[in-house]
């Protein structure tokens, strides 16, 4: 089960998150289920990391946050000669 809590623009908890792909001061990029979630903001740090029971959690002023499909990982030959 997969859940995003917003408390105050200034804190998310993210459950169900199975990997951080990326994670700076002005975005970050976690992997849940099948897509992606994009958080944006400014003064973001991780708070709270746990694999393991796939929660995280980060702090700062958010501002967005956008869904985006997983890149497929295809083979060199074929994007080439698409």
């Amino acid at each position: 089960m997969e859940s995003i809590c917003i408390e105050d623009r200034k804190k998310i908890s993210i459950s169900g998150a199975s990997k951080v792909v990326s994670s700076t001061s002005t975005q970050a990029v976690v992997e849940v289920g099948g897509s992606n979630v994009v958080i944006t903001g400014t003064d973001m740090e991780v708070t709270h990391l746990d694999i393991e029971n796939k929660q995280v959690s980060f702090s700062g002023n958010i501002v967005g946050i956008k869904y985006t499909q997983k890149a497929e990982k295809t083979n060199l030959l074929k994007r080439l000669f698409k």
